[in-house]
Protein backbone atom coordinates (compact mmCIF):
# COMPACT_ATOMS: atom_id res chain seq x y z
CA UNK A 1 0.00 0.00 0.00
CA UNK A 2 1.66 3.20 -1.28
CA UNK A 3 1.34 6.17 1.78
CA UNK A 4 2.50 9.27 1.06
CA UNK A 5 4.76 11.38 3.54
CA UNK A 6 5.40 14.88 5.14
CA UNK A 7 7.19 17.42 2.60
CA UNK A 8 10.60 18.43 3.95
CA UNK A 9 13.77 20.02 2.48
CA UNK A 10 17.49 18.28 2.75
CA UNK A 11 19.72 21.14 4.49
CA UNK A 12 22.73 18.88 4.79
CA UNK A 13 23.26 15.28 4.21
CA UNK A 14 26.23 12.67 4.55
CA UNK A 15 26.63 8.95 4.56
CA UNK A 16 25.26 8.89 8.33
CA UNK A 17 22.65 11.41 8.39
CA UNK A 18 20.88 14.14 6.80
CA UNK A 19 19.33 17.23 8.08
CA UNK A 20 15.67 18.34 7.38
CA UNK A 21 13.47 21.34 7.62
CA UNK A 22 10.13 20.40 7.89
CA UNK A 23 7.22 22.73 7.48
CA UNK A 24 4.12 22.56 10.53
CA UNK A 25 2.44 19.17 10.88
CA UNK A 26 -0.91 17.99 12.26
CA UNK A 27 -0.56 14.53 14.63
CA UNK A 28 -3.29 12.49 15.73
CA UNK A 29 -1.79 10.74 18.71
CA UNK A 30 -2.59 8.32 22.17
CA UNK A 31 -0.89 7.14 24.61
CA UNK A 32 0.09 3.46 25.38
CA UNK A 33 0.92 1.88 28.73
CA UNK A 34 3.34 -0.60 27.26
CA UNK A 35 6.81 -0.94 26.64
CA UNK A 36 8.53 0.39 23.86
CA UNK A 37 8.34 -3.30 21.98
CA UNK A 38 4.76 -3.44 22.00
CA UNK A 39 4.02 0.16 21.88
CA UNK A 40 3.19 0.46 17.95
CA UNK A 41 1.21 -2.49 17.65
CA UNK A 42 -1.15 -1.95 20.41
CA UNK A 43 -1.24 2.45 19.22
CA UNK A 44 -1.71 1.19 15.20
CA UNK A 45 -5.78 -0.18 16.03
CA UNK A 46 -6.71 2.85 18.04
CA UNK A 47 -5.14 5.59 15.33
CA UNK A 48 -6.24 3.46 12.49
CA UNK A 49 -9.65 3.50 13.61
CA UNK A 50 -9.74 7.62 13.57
CA UNK A 51 -8.67 7.67 10.33
CA UNK A 52 -10.67 4.78 8.62
CA UNK A 53 -13.89 6.42 10.18
CA UNK A 54 -14.48 6.02 13.35
CA UNK A 55 -14.56 9.96 14.11
CA UNK A 56 -17.45 12.40 14.29
CA UNK A 57 -17.61 13.13 10.86
CA UNK A 58 -16.88 9.03 9.83
CA UNK A 59 -14.69 10.91 7.51
CA UNK A 60 -11.92 8.78 5.84
CA UNK A 61 -8.23 10.17 6.42
CA UNK A 62 -5.77 8.67 4.08
CA UNK A 63 -2.65 6.82 5.69
CA UNK A 64 0.80 8.48 6.12
CA UNK A 65 3.91 7.83 7.13
CA UNK A 66 5.78 7.32 9.34
CA UNK A 67 4.70 6.19 12.68
CA UNK A 68 6.36 7.67 15.48
CA UNK A 69 6.89 6.64 18.70
CA UNK A 70 8.77 8.35 21.84
CA UNK A 71 9.40 6.83 25.06
CA UNK A 72 8.17 8.38 28.30
CA UNK A 73 11.71 8.98 29.82
CA UNK A 74 12.72 10.53 26.62
CA UNK A 75 10.03 13.23 27.21
CA UNK A 76 8.65 15.61 29.68
CA UNK A 77 5.22 15.98 30.58
CA UNK A 78 3.17 17.83 29.01
CA UNK A 79 -0.69 18.19 28.29
CA UNK A 80 -1.70 17.53 24.84
CA UNK A 81 -4.70 19.45 22.54
CA UNK A 82 -7.09 17.74 21.26
CA UNK A 83 -6.59 18.13 17.70
CA UNK A 84 -6.62 15.30 14.57
CA UNK A 85 -3.48 14.03 12.32
CA UNK A 86 -1.42 10.88 10.64
CA UNK A 87 1.52 9.61 10.91
CA UNK A 88 2.64 6.88 13.28
CA UNK A 89 5.56 8.26 15.18
CA UNK A 90 6.60 6.44 18.63
CA UNK A 91 7.00 8.96 21.65
CA UNK A 92 6.96 8.17 25.32
CA UNK A 93 5.62 10.34 27.77
CA UNK A 94 5.15 9.84 31.54
CA UNK A 95 2.50 7.44 31.10
CA UNK A 96 3.77 5.40 28.41
CA UNK A 97 4.86 5.29 24.70
CA UNK A 98 3.35 8.28 22.36
CA UNK A 99 2.53 6.84 19.12
CA UNK A 100 1.57 9.50 16.25
CA UNK A 101 0.47 9.66 13.24
CA UNK A 102 0.76 12.09 10.59
CA UNK A 103 -2.04 13.51 8.85
CA UNK A 104 -1.75 14.26 4.78
CA UNK A 105 -1.15 17.78 4.25
CA UNK A 106 -4.64 18.59 2.77
CA UNK A 107 -5.81 18.60 6.53
CA UNK A 108 -5.96 21.24 8.88
CA UNK A 109 -6.55 21.89 12.79
CA UNK A 110 -10.05 23.43 12.03
CA UNK A 111 -11.27 20.56 9.10
CA UNK A 112 -10.23 17.30 10.92
CA UNK A 113 -12.84 15.50 11.85
CA UNK A 114 -12.73 15.27 16.04
CA UNK A 115 -12.47 11.63 16.97
CA UNK A 116 -15.22 9.49 18.82
CA UNK A 117 -12.17 7.78 21.29
CA UNK A 118 -11.11 9.92 23.62
CA UNK A 119 -7.86 7.81 23.46
CA UNK A 120 -6.76 10.14 20.49
CA UNK A 121 -5.98 13.42 20.74
CA UNK A 122 -4.90 15.91 17.50
CA UNK A 123 -2.07 18.26 17.55
CA UNK A 124 -0.10 20.88 15.14
CA UNK A 125 3.46 20.47 15.69
CA UNK A 126 5.31 23.92 14.74
CA UNK A 127 8.02 23.66 11.77
CA UNK A 128 11.43 22.09 13.31
CA UNK A 129 15.01 21.17 11.83
CA UNK A 130 15.83 17.45 12.46
CA UNK A 131 18.41 15.31 12.20
CA UNK A 132 17.78 11.56 10.55
CA UNK A 133 19.46 8.71 10.82
CA UNK A 134 18.08 6.11 8.65
CA UNK A 135 18.37 1.88 9.28
CA UNK A 136 16.73 -0.86 8.17
CA UNK A 137 15.72 -3.59 10.06
CA UNK A 138 14.05 -4.88 13.85
CA UNK A 139 11.71 -2.31 15.12
CA UNK A 140 13.14 -3.77 18.71
CA UNK A 141 14.04 -1.46 21.66
CA UNK A 142 17.71 -2.69 21.49
CA UNK A 143 18.22 -1.82 17.81
CA UNK A 144 16.73 1.33 18.77
CA UNK A 145 19.13 1.83 21.19
CA UNK A 146 21.96 0.56 19.49
CA UNK A 147 21.51 2.74 16.35
CA UNK A 148 20.95 5.97 18.65
CA UNK A 149 24.02 5.91 20.25
CA UNK A 150 25.81 5.43 17.15
CA UNK A 151 23.58 8.11 15.72
CA UNK A 152 24.59 10.87 18.92
CA UNK A 153 28.25 9.94 18.28
CA UNK A 154 28.35 11.22 14.57
CA UNK A 155 26.38 14.18 15.59
CA UNK A 156 28.70 15.35 18.71
CA UNK A 157 31.67 14.93 15.99
CA UNK A 158 29.75 17.26 13.70
CA UNK A 159 29.16 19.36 16.80
CA UNK A 160 25.62 18.93 15.81
CA UNK A 161 23.79 20.21 19.17
CA UNK A 162 20.30 18.71 19.38
CA UNK A 163 17.17 19.44 21.73
CA UNK A 164 14.49 16.82 23.62
CA UNK A 165 14.15 13.72 23.18
CA UNK A 166 14.49 11.03 20.23
CA UNK A 167 11.30 9.61 18.27
CA UNK A 168 11.48 6.51 16.51
CA UNK A 169 9.73 6.77 12.76
CA UNK A 170 8.51 3.49 10.97
CA UNK A 171 7.49 3.97 7.27
CA UNK A 172 6.77 0.05 6.62
CA UNK A 173 3.69 -2.43 7.42
CA UNK A 174 4.37 -5.17 9.77
CA UNK A 175 3.71 -7.26 6.86
CA UNK A 176 7.09 -6.40 5.30
CA UNK A 177 10.37 -8.80 5.76
CA UNK A 178 12.14 -7.16 8.54
CA UNK A 179 15.44 -7.10 6.97
CA UNK A 180 13.58 -4.67 4.46
CA UNK A 181 12.07 -2.32 6.77
CA UNK A 182 12.69 1.52 6.73
CA UNK A 183 13.48 2.74 10.14
CA UNK A 184 14.40 6.16 11.02
CA UNK A 185 15.52 8.11 14.52
CA UNK A 186 14.38 12.22 14.52
CA UNK A 187 16.01 14.42 17.11
CA UNK A 188 15.42 17.89 16.83
CA UNK A 189 18.74 20.45 16.04
CA UNK A 190 19.03 22.92 18.32
CA UNK A 191 18.29 26.18 16.72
Amino acid sequence: MAVSESQFTVETKNEKYEIRAYDATIVAETVIESGFDQAGNRAFRILADYIFGKNKSKAKIEMTAPVAQQSPAERPSEKIAMTATVIQTQIADQRGQLVQFTMPDKWTMDNLPEPDDSRVHLRKIPPRKVAVHSYSGSWSESRFRSELALFKTDLEKNNIKTIGEPIFARFDSPFRLWFLRRNEIWLEVSP
